[in-house]
């Protein structure tokens, strides 16, 4: 995942006079929700291809091929762990009373 796609879109972000929060560009929640789903997908594929590439001996770098299997798992985990602290505080607004 591109730390810093993320980081540019939350800088895109500015206040006005009304101390409200309006975006620079069109992106929506929903597309920059995709987009990361996307990139984890992506570095999944690249660390199962590496896997399958050391599996059959036709990495030339070995390095390489670790870095990308970790980087898949990280970014994994990192997904995992949004989506849980997502869930959580969703469930947590669900038990307010109003």
């Amino acid at each position: 995942m591109n730390i810093s796609s993320i980081a540019d879109s939350i800088g895109s972000l500015s206040l006005n006079t009304n101390n409200k929060i309006e975006k620079s560009d069109d992106k929506s929640f929903q597309n920059m929700l995709n987009n990361a789903i996307s990139d984890v997908n992506n570095q999944q594929v690249e660390g199962y291809n590496a896997m399958e590439g050391i599996a059959s001996g036709k990495v030339t770098n070995l390095q390489e091929a670790v870095q990308k299997i970790e980087e898949a798992e990280l970014s994994m985990k990192l997904a995992l762990e949004v989506k849980n602290k997502a869930i959580s505080a969703y469930k947590e607004i669900m038990r307010m009373q109003i």
